[in-house]
Protein backbone atom coordinates (compact mmCIF):
# COMPACT_ATOMS: atom_id res chain seq x y z
CA UNK A 1 0.00 0.00 0.00
CA UNK A 2 2.79 2.62 0.60
CA UNK A 3 4.53 1.61 -2.34
CA UNK A 4 1.44 2.59 -4.22
CA UNK A 5 0.87 5.60 -2.85
CA UNK A 6 4.95 6.71 -2.59
CA UNK A 7 5.22 6.02 -6.64
CA UNK A 8 6.29 8.84 -8.30
CA UNK A 9 4.20 9.98 -11.69
CA UNK A 10 6.48 9.64 -14.77
CA UNK A 11 5.04 11.27 -18.14
CA UNK A 12 5.97 11.37 -21.41
CA UNK A 13 7.18 14.90 -22.67
CA UNK A 14 7.49 15.76 -26.19
CA UNK A 15 11.06 17.19 -26.37
CA UNK A 16 12.33 19.24 -29.25
CA UNK A 17 15.93 20.22 -29.59
CA UNK A 18 17.10 23.62 -31.45
CA UNK A 19 21.07 24.44 -31.94
CA UNK A 20 23.08 26.45 -34.27
CA UNK A 21 25.02 25.65 -36.96
CA UNK A 22 28.35 26.98 -34.89
CA UNK A 23 28.96 26.05 -31.63
CA UNK A 24 27.85 28.73 -29.10
CA UNK A 25 26.63 31.01 -31.60
CA UNK A 26 22.92 33.06 -30.01
CA UNK A 27 20.88 33.29 -33.17
CA UNK A 28 20.00 31.12 -35.80
CA UNK A 29 18.59 28.04 -34.43
CA UNK A 30 17.27 25.25 -35.99
CA UNK A 31 15.69 22.17 -35.01
CA UNK A 32 18.03 19.72 -35.24
CA UNK A 33 15.78 16.44 -33.36
CA UNK A 34 12.59 15.65 -31.83
CA UNK A 35 12.11 12.45 -29.24
CA UNK A 36 10.07 11.84 -25.88
CA UNK A 37 11.37 11.74 -22.32
CA UNK A 38 9.55 9.92 -19.55
CA UNK A 39 10.21 12.42 -16.21
CA UNK A 40 8.20 13.71 -13.38
CA UNK A 41 8.44 17.30 -14.22
CA UNK A 42 10.26 19.79 -16.49
CA UNK A 43 12.73 20.07 -14.72
CA UNK A 44 13.51 16.73 -14.17
CA UNK A 45 12.91 16.37 -18.38
CA UNK A 46 15.31 19.27 -18.24
CA UNK A 47 17.80 17.36 -16.65
CA UNK A 48 17.37 13.86 -18.48
CA UNK A 49 17.53 15.46 -22.07
CA UNK A 50 20.93 16.98 -21.14
CA UNK A 51 22.37 14.01 -20.02
CA UNK A 52 21.27 11.88 -22.61
CA UNK A 53 22.34 13.99 -25.32
CA UNK A 54 26.04 14.92 -23.72
CA UNK A 55 26.90 10.99 -22.87
CA UNK A 56 28.43 9.58 -26.03
CA UNK A 57 26.78 6.08 -25.01
CA UNK A 58 23.10 8.16 -24.38
CA UNK A 59 22.79 9.64 -27.87
CA UNK A 60 20.53 7.90 -30.46
CA UNK A 61 21.81 6.29 -33.15
CA UNK A 62 19.83 8.54 -36.05
CA UNK A 63 20.67 12.01 -33.98
CA UNK A 64 22.98 14.59 -36.50
CA UNK A 65 23.59 17.33 -33.90
CA UNK A 66 26.35 17.74 -31.70
CA UNK A 67 26.27 17.63 -27.83
CA UNK A 68 24.36 20.21 -26.00
CA UNK A 69 25.79 23.50 -24.87
CA UNK A 70 25.15 26.95 -23.78
CA UNK A 71 22.94 28.81 -25.76
CA UNK A 72 20.67 25.58 -27.24
CA UNK A 73 17.49 25.60 -26.47
CA UNK A 74 14.57 22.75 -25.91
CA UNK A 75 10.99 22.66 -26.33
CA UNK A 76 8.49 21.04 -23.73
CA UNK A 77 5.67 20.59 -25.78
CA UNK A 78 2.55 19.55 -23.17
CA UNK A 79 0.13 19.25 -25.62
CA UNK A 80 -2.75 21.34 -24.32
CA UNK A 81 -0.85 22.09 -21.58
CA UNK A 82 1.07 24.71 -23.56
CA UNK A 83 4.82 24.69 -25.23
CA UNK A 84 7.74 25.83 -22.57
CA UNK A 85 10.99 26.36 -24.29
CA UNK A 86 14.11 26.52 -21.66
CA UNK A 87 17.78 27.73 -23.39
CA UNK A 88 20.90 26.25 -21.77
CA UNK A 89 22.63 29.58 -20.21
CA UNK A 90 25.91 29.82 -17.95
CA UNK A 91 23.93 29.03 -14.64
CA UNK A 92 21.75 26.29 -16.20
CA UNK A 93 18.41 25.99 -18.02
CA UNK A 94 16.62 29.48 -18.15
CA UNK A 95 12.57 29.80 -19.69
CA UNK A 96 12.68 31.91 -22.44
CA UNK A 97 8.97 33.65 -24.14
CA UNK A 98 9.97 32.21 -28.07
CA UNK A 99 12.45 31.44 -30.56
CA UNK A 100 13.15 32.78 -34.07
CA UNK A 101 13.67 29.84 -36.42
CA UNK A 102 15.33 30.36 -39.78
CA UNK A 103 14.27 28.27 -42.45
CA UNK A 104 16.93 26.79 -45.37
CA UNK A 105 16.04 29.60 -47.46
CA UNK A 106 16.62 32.48 -45.34
CA UNK A 107 19.36 31.25 -43.49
Amino acid sequence: MIKMLTRRTYIQYDVTLFQTPKHRERKGHKQVYRTTIQAGSREQCLQETFSQFNVTDRIPPNYRGRFLSTWDIVLIDEGRGGQYYFQLQPGGWFPINRIILFTDREG
